[in-house]
């Protein structure tokens, strides 16, 4: 690949899809290096040395390395992008951004953190019910943060909407979104799968994600 980006990770990851997403959206080539979570190959001795912290996505841009779906994706508009409309430079602006990638790290990702780990791992198959009403949360969060707009800052698609929607859009492998009781959500969700190459750089890795969690999983109510 002439750009010399390397992006390591699994495509059921959500991170790694919104990295995918944010690549595609800059129109980047890059090589996608798969990394096998569920054969441990993140604790491997050559990754471990790329990354210390054993997760993916991890970037390599010509030999520097860079972890954290969050720290990439702003990494890449900074460096990368024709404009700043994904991750503006006004600070106002940007740190409307920020406080949803902030969420996306802290809460919606850990709560689908706290149910995938303990399965995948150690084959714990009952979600508490307190699991599940930190889904619930925050997709009641995400419902009034959109109000009327049909992004997430307003009228305009930012990193923000691509970070947040690879993880929303897998957290129906754990509890499916109640479109009745979360419209904006569901309209803000089909928003995002009509951007171009979406079914290609999200919907594979989704639907594998989905098929190996939902149906193993029992829920408390």
């Amino acid at each position: 690949i002439m750009s010399g980006i390397v992006l390591y990770g699994i495509d059921i990851s959500p991170p790694v899809r919104a990295c995918m997403l944010v690549l595609r959206a800059l129109d980047l080539d890059y090589e996608f290096r798969e990394v096998n979570l569920l054969a441990k190959e993140h604790y491997s001795e050559d990754f471990s040395k790329k990354n210390p912290q054993h997760t993916v996505p991890l970037l390599d841009d010509n030999g520097d390395l860079i972890w954290d779906s969050h720290a990439i994706v702003c990494y890449l508009v900074g460096k990368y992008a024709q404009s700043d409309e994904l991750y503006p430079k006004d600070l106002l602006k940007r740190a409307q951004v920020d406080k949803h990638l902030y969420f996306d790290a802290s809460t919606l990702f850990m709560s689908l953190r706290n149910v995938s780990v303990p399965y995948f791992y150690h084959n714990v198959s009952l979600v508490p019910k307190e699991k599940v009403d930190n889904i619930k949360g925050g997709y009641a969060n995400l419902e009034d943060f959109l109000g009327d707009n049909p992004y997430l800052t307003g009228s305009t698609l930012t990193l923000a909407d691509l970070c947040c929607g690879a993880t929303v859009s897998s957290l129906a492998a754990i509890l499916e979104l109640d479109e009745e009781k979360y419209p904006k959500v569901a309209a803000w969700l089909e928003r995002l799968s009509t951007l171009p190459h979406y079914e290609e750089d999200n919907l594979p890795g989704l639907t594998k994600y989905i098929a190996l969690l939902r149906s193993k999983l029992t829920l408390e109510h």
